[in-house]
């Protein structure tokens, strides 16, 4: 019925307005009325949420206007989507909107025509704040507006049909203001999920009066089941709404669901009564608040208190864990100790096992026997393994720890053959009593593939070592220290068998892991540091080897002391690296300091000393002092006849190294002799597994002390008859 201008006044302020004049040919006595109804409403009305009438008039040609404030703004749903708006944020604003609508309700005014294009937001000091418009079909209510005769006759439809309540599209007289609430009701839903319960595009393709009567019979889907029909739109929707489809959804489910459904129910009696009582309902959805709109629930007021009260339930149930947790740990501590106690108890009657089993051992029974002062270590030993199954049969835990400790002693005592047995019962005793993959199986495990590496059985090392390193990992992770050490033994076994390529990944592994797990003085480290020098050094990279060798002694040193066992063989292991590097006055002067330490502290006759003699023999045969080394090496080879046997790697080394010994000093035949006896035994060269191959003698085609030799040797009828093919 009108028209709307942007204006500027002149005087007295000066300021953009909006003029509302009819527009011409519109000038009846009923529109003329209904213009001025407006007029009047919106003088009356003074809110921030409605725009306000500045004067009123007429033209020269008789055309009604009034003046208002000039809303430069978008339609609250538009508004919202280009601004990303969030829910809380949209419905914080659709509060101020239902806030105005409660103004003009209170001045008895029903609007009769809210909708989004009716609705513009501006911004008035950086904030959004919505301005109603348009209230050209108000209806004021035990009032006129007018004294110019309005009336609406009976059966005309007022208003926007997508926004209509069902009365209004019943075309009810008796409208009131809970028409306004169904009309709030339904620019919420679109705020909320993007689209309208009914859709607009079914006004077009099924006409008014079906889209009427569909407003005024069905009932909207819920808005979180709307979202979730939406398809693609429902993507762009929850976008709009900085979040996505499903969280939209689950956002929209239950209080939102409720409020929304209360303000659109098809009978006016059951809705919200007033804008005010739609907007303290989100009120209190925004505060977290049980909504009335919602069937009361325990669950449901006892969530809403907690989300009220989120710091005092925290710490609510802070102190409620905290109390189950300290009933739980005091049941875990009571069932520890008791534990605890019957394993103490358990150990106590192992440690009187034991002590009496010890006991007795030094105890001689056979007057034959006494000896005064002469009953050495090793005879009790000796007497001790024998009795283990007699005096302990029926208990085969102390048995196999015993067993255990006992192969310990004999193994480091170098007595390898007395050692085997006793680590191999322990460890049979214990898989069936502990199971395979205990901690003291594996312990057992462990020790048994040492020994077999002492004794050149490295193919039943390496087999035994890989299912220990194997157990270890799988129960207790790579980064525990025996599984660390286990690694570390797997690749002592490669290098004792001279393959540094199948070593050298794994003692890098170990070193890192040890480094980084245990720390860089841990003994397991040291070993590992020690052992990658070994394969450096007999790859040809001495200076890396050199230098991980006083690292690690340097470190023995300072947290074992000077004639620790660990820091003896680091001094061993820099020595042998001098020596290959031909420093050979360094190396010797330390090698022989090692030797005096290892005599003193383990006797002449342990493997140590006899594989140490050995290295200085062939250190002083290196150095042309053939007589110097002659004596250090029958000497080494003597004890090692005796403790090791002729079959030992070690013997075989040194009987290899007099081999050289008289090539060097042209001794040809005692030299082929010599050779030819080792190879016979089966040890070979170079290979330390004890099982001599048809090259062996070939490959001592690159040692300069055989070279001539076998040059010279091949031109006569005096070469040694060896294995085929050699």
């Amino acid at each position: 019925m009108a028209e709307v201008w942007v204006a500027e006044q002149i005087a007295p302020i000066h300021r953009e307005v909006a003029i509302k004049l009819i527009r011409t040919g519109m000038d009846s006595k009923a529109m003329v009325a209904r213009f001025d109804s407006e007029r009047q409403a919106l003088a009356l009305m003074e809110h921030p949420a409605i725009a306000k009438v500045f004067e009123a008039g007429s033209t020269p040609q008789g055309q009604p206007y009034f003046v208002m404030e000039y809303v430069p703004g978008l339609p609250i749903t538009t508004y919202c989507d280009k601004n990303l708006l969030t829910i809380r944020e949209r419905l914080e604003l659709f509060c101020q909107l239902c806030d105005g609508v409660q103004h003009a309700h209170e001045k008895a005014i029903i609007h009769r025509d809210l909708k989004p294009s009716n609705v513009l937001v501006v911004l008035q000091d950086g904030k959004p704040v919505p301005k109603i418009i348009d209230f050209g079909i108000a209806k004021a209510m035990g009032q006129r507006l007018t004294d110019k005769t309005m009336f609406t006759e009976r059966g005309v439809l007022l208003g926007t049909p997508e926004y209509m309540s069902p009365e209004q599209a019943e075309r009810a007289d008796d409208v009131d203001t809970r028409s306004d609430v169904y009309s709030l009701g339904l620019i919420l839903y679109k705020l909320l999920v993007g689209a309208l319960p009914f859709e607009p595009g079914k006004l077009q393709s099924d006409g008014l009066e079906e889209f009427l009567r569909r407003i005024r019979v069905d009932d909207p889907p819920r808005p979180s089941n709307k979202i979730r029909t939406l398809g693609d739109a429902s993507v762009t929707a929850a976008l709009d709404r900085r979040t996505d489809s499903a969280s939209l959804a689950h956002q929209l489910e239950g209080d939102l669901d409720w409020i929304v459904m209360k303000a659109l129910e098809r009978n006016r009696a059951r809705r919200y009564g007033s804008a005010s009582d739609l907007a303290t309902e989100i009120g209190r959805y925004l505060r977290d608040e049980p909504v009335l709109a919602r069937p009361p629930s325990v669950i449901y007021r006892a969530r809403k208190f907690a989300l009220r009260h989120r710091f005092g339930v925290a710490v609510a149930m802070c102190l409620l864990v905290l109390l189950f947790l300290f009933v739980i740990s005091m049941g875990v501590e009571t069932r520890r100790i008791v534990r605890e106690r019957d394993r103490a108890n358990r150990e106590a009657e192992v440690a009187r096992r034991v002590k009496d089993f010890v006991t007795g051992l030094f105890q001689v029974t056979d007057p034959s026997e006494a000896r005064g002062s002469t009953v050495t270590a090793r005879e009790i030993m000796d007497k001790g393994s024998r009795q283990i199954d007699s005096d302990l049969g029926g208990q085969p835990a102390i048995q196999a720890e015993l067993m255990h400790t006992m192969g310990i002693v004999y193994r480091n005592l170098g007595l390898y053959t007395q050692a085997e047995p006793l680590l191999q019962r322990a460890w049979q005793i214990r898989q069936s009593v502990l199971g395979e993959d205990d901690p003291a199986t594996l312990a057992s495990a462990n020790a048994l593939a040492v020994v077999y590496r002492f004794e050149s059985r490295l193919e039943d090392a390496e087999k035994l070592q890989r299912e220990t390193l194997d157990l270890w990992r799988r129960r207790f992770g790579p980064d525990r220290a025996e599984s660390i050490e286990a690694l570390n033994n797997l690749a002592k076994i490669f290098v004792n068998n001279d393959r540094y390529g199948d070593a050298e990944p794994l003692l890098i592994e170990a070193l890192s892991r040890s480094r980084r797990v245990l720390g860089p003085t841990h003994k397991i480290t040291l070993q590992s540091a020690a052992y990658l020098g070994m394969v450096y050094a007999s790859t040809g990279r001495g200076k890396q080897a050199e230098e991980l060798f006083r690292e690690v002694l340097e470190a023995d040193r300072r947290t074992l002391g000077a004639e620790h066992p660990d820091t003896v063989m680091a001094m061993e292991w820099l020595g042998h690296c001098l020596m290959w590097e031909q420093s050979y006055a360094d190396s010797e002067k330390l090698l022989h300091e090692v030797l005096d330490i290892r005599t003193r502290l383990l006797g002449a006759d342990h493997p140590d000393v006899i594989n140490l003699m050995n290295t200085l023999g062939q250190e002083q045969m290196e150095q042309g002092h053939f007589q110097e080394a002659e004596r250090s090496l029958h000497e080494a080879l003597s004890r090692a006849h005796r403790v090791l046997g002729d079959k030992h790697r070690v013997t075989a080394l040194i009987m290899y190294n007099l081999a050289c010994l008289d090539a060097l000093k042209g001794r040809r035949e005692e030299a082929f002799a010599a050779l030819q006896k080792v190879i016979n035994l089966g040890a070979g060269y170079p290979r330390p597994d004890g099982m001599a191959k048809d090259e062996d003698l070939k490959s001592l085609r690159g040692d300069p002390r055989f070279k001539v030799l076998l040059e010279e040797a091949e031109q006569t009828e005096s070469k040694p008859k060896l294995h085929a093919g050699q």
